[in-house]
């Protein structure tokens, strides 16, 4: 009963180096891969020279191109390039939060799962699903979410044209997807209190969003399509959101005690600079002073840039965007307190996304690629985006086939070294991507847990060969078991109270797993518990316990038992000293594990501690007596 209660530090020393290990790892394999697609671009660009020579001599490249070439070789628009650049930025930025030590053991049980606390019992339960994966391969996945998001944010800014641009977005869209169900608990929406002040719908909703509109054809950001939808989409949710800010009963319009100043009290206490603290500490106290004007200014704001988007007259969309800048700015640092800080941080929250598509929106609309015309004779063709903010011109060159957006085909004809460059630097974020979200497939799949949560919560196995000390006691069913007897297989020992309430159920469930990750292989191997109570050591107690465990279907666990002299004989052999609580039934004992071998030699000592006991670190000792057991027959 010595471990219960006892926690896994977010910071423990053992999954930090764990993790940066795996981080280095991964990041020299996408080095090694990077440096072989430069090597390979290297090659390419050496044969440019020849090749442009060759073509000289023969005329044989073409000296006039078709509208449809070069509109699809043309210049991008500013204002999928603002939205690229900026959600390409945000993405590496959230992938760096992501490194932070504390993530591999803090993140589920600290951020997700209880984000999901006040949501109906279906979105808490895809929550905690999502947490238990997390909690049982938290190596591989804390380095996944790494590399996944520095991999999208590189490829963004990588890959300004064609279909790898388009397959950039689809990537923000599935895992900002992936991120805003299991990470966020679906932004939030169906827990009470919703409100764009404190980040709804889910920050990373709005990079989903972006990855759509970014994996739509470039054609149709020709025109005011695009700019349109997204100022439209931008004012129905202003006056949604609107909505449910002044919506009475829902704390808002309160001072002290409402819902506004608890959520800024909440922020202030997390760990960051003290300006910081202490300027989101001073506008709580105005916040609690004047609850009702501060909710006012929030719903008059958002009613009104809501209306405005939806005017599409220039001058107010101007005005509009300016506003909602400033105010999501305001809130940004005043209520979402920036949003990474405490260790913990995950993204900046969602005001600076919005910022980025409202003003993608406005730009869409008031700078419009020009028209684009055959061209006359040799005459090079030339595309400008004309309107709002001045002009932009640009030189198209000829296409290099159906694969240019990927760069991989016709690569020596490319004119500009910087697209065969960007070209392998979308490929290598491609591969970043992958090299995230392979071992976490795989890890997710596997039904075993990660041994690193049982290392870190009691230090690595000690590895013995010594005769295990011999012993003849009685099981569960009134037969006689010797250590002798079990000769010819593996063997997983520990000891444990029958009327114990603490530890010893964890750890016989632990066992219990540990046979079922075994499957065939559990035919030659022994569960073997020792009675540790000298009170409560009768054949009967054993078996309450068994039924009490579900452990009498498991026909290779054996729970055994003797008289007072000889368990304290097997006690003293096992440096397994057992001590009577006062006024109780239970006893004090070491949770020990020792793993056997085949010929009756102790290989492993296993502190089997439970810790805090949750489904995550039970899988963990599970998994450990698994692979132990496997290890001792295997040798």
């Amino acid at each position: 009963m010595s471990g219960m209660g006892s926690t896994l530090s977010s910071v423990n020393p053992t999954i930090v180096a764990a993790f940066r290990a795996a981080l280095l790892h991964q990041g020299l394999v996408i080095l090694v891969i990077a440096l072989l697609l430069a090597a390979f671009g290297i090659a390419v660009r050496s044969r440019q020279p020849t090749r442009a020579g060759h073509e000289g001599a023969t005329g044989s490249r073409p000296a006039a191109l078709s509208v449809t070439a070069v509109t699809a070789a043309g210049m991008e628009p500013t204002a999928r390039r603002v939205l690229r650049i900026s959600f390409g930025l945000l993405w590496i930025f959230d992938g760096l939060l992501q490194a932070q030590p504390a993530m591999p053991v803090g993140l589920a049980d600290q951020v997700t799962v209880p984000a999901a606390g006040s949501s109906p019992a279906w979105v808490q339960h895809v929550a905690n699903w999502a947490g238990l994966v997390w909690d049982t391969h938290p190596i591989q996945a804390a380095a996944a979410a790494v590399w996944i998001q520095v991999g999208i944010g590189v490829w963004l800014l990588a890959c300004p044209r064609g279909p790898l641009s388009r397959l950039s977005g689809v990537a923000s869209v599935g895992w900002g997807l992936a991120v805003w169900i299991f990470g966020e608990a679906f932004g939030g929406i169906f827990a009470p209190g919703l409100t764009f002040l404190f980040g709804a719908p889910g920050a990373v909703l709005f990079y989903a969003v972006a990855g759509a509109l970014l994996a739509l054809p470039e054609r149709r950001w020709s025109g005011r399509w695009m700019g349109r939808l997204i100022l439209t989409g931008a004012g129905l949710f202003f006056l949604g959101m609107a909505v449910l800010q002044a919506w009475p009963g829902r704390g808002f319009w309160q001072g002290r005690g409402g819902t506004l100043p608890s959520m800024i009290q909440d922020m202030g206490q997390t760990s960051q600079p003290h300006w910081l603290s202490r300027l989101v500490a001073d506008f709580g106290s105005v916040v609690t002073a004047h609850g009702f004007a501060v909710n006012l200014v929030a719903v008059i704001v958002l009613a009104a840039t809501g209306l405005a988007f939806l005017s599409r007259r220039e001058r107010l969309l101007r005005v509009a965007v300016i506003v909602t800048a400033v105010f999501c700015l305001a809130d940004w640092v005043l209520i979402e307190d920036f949003g990474f800080f405490g260790g913990l941080g995950t993204d900046p929250n969602s005001m600076l996304p919005v910022i980025a598509l409202v003003v993608t929106g406005y730009l869409a609309v008031t700078r419009v690629p020009a028209a684009v015309t055959e061209p006359v004779g040799g005459t090079a063709p030339a595309l400008a985006q004309v309107g709002a903010g001045g002009d932009e011109a640009g030189v198209p060159r000829e296409p290099a086939g159906r694969w240019h957006g990927l760069g991989l085909d016709r690569l020596a004809d490319l004119n500009v070294p910087g697209d065969l460059t960007r070209a392998l630097v979308g490929v290598g974020a491609v591969v970043a991507v992958l090299v995230g979200t392979v071992p976490m497939a795989v890890a997710s799949t596997s039904p075993s847990a990660a041994t690193i949560v049982a290392t870190a919560l009691n230090g690595t196995p000690g590895n013995t060969d010594y005769p295990a000390p011999g012993f003849q006691l009685t099981d569960q069913h009134g037969r006689q078991v010797s250590l002798t007897s079990l000769h010819g297989r593996a063997v997983l020992l520990t000891f444990l109270d029958p009327v114990c309430t603490s530890d010893c159920p964890v750890i016989a469930q632990e066992f219990r797993e540990a046979d079922t990750l075994l499957g065939s292989a559990s035919r030659n191997v022994e569960l073997i518990a020792i009675v540790a109570n000298p009170l409560y050591r009768s054949v009967g107690a054993t078996q309450a316990f068994d039924r009490q465990e579900r452990l009498t279907q498991v026909p290779n666990w054996l729970y055994l038992t003797g008289s007072i002299t000889q368990l304290s004989h097997v006690w003293k052999s096992y440096g397994v000293p057992v001590q009577v609580v006062s006024g109780g039934g239970m006893v004090a004992h070491p949770d020990v594990a020792y793993v056997i071998d085949p010929h009756g030699r102790t290989r492993l000592i296993i502190d089997d501690d439970p810790g805090p006991g949750t489904d995550a670190t039970m899988a963990s000792f599970s998994a450990q007596l698994a692979q132990a057991a496997r290890q001792v027959m295997g040798s």
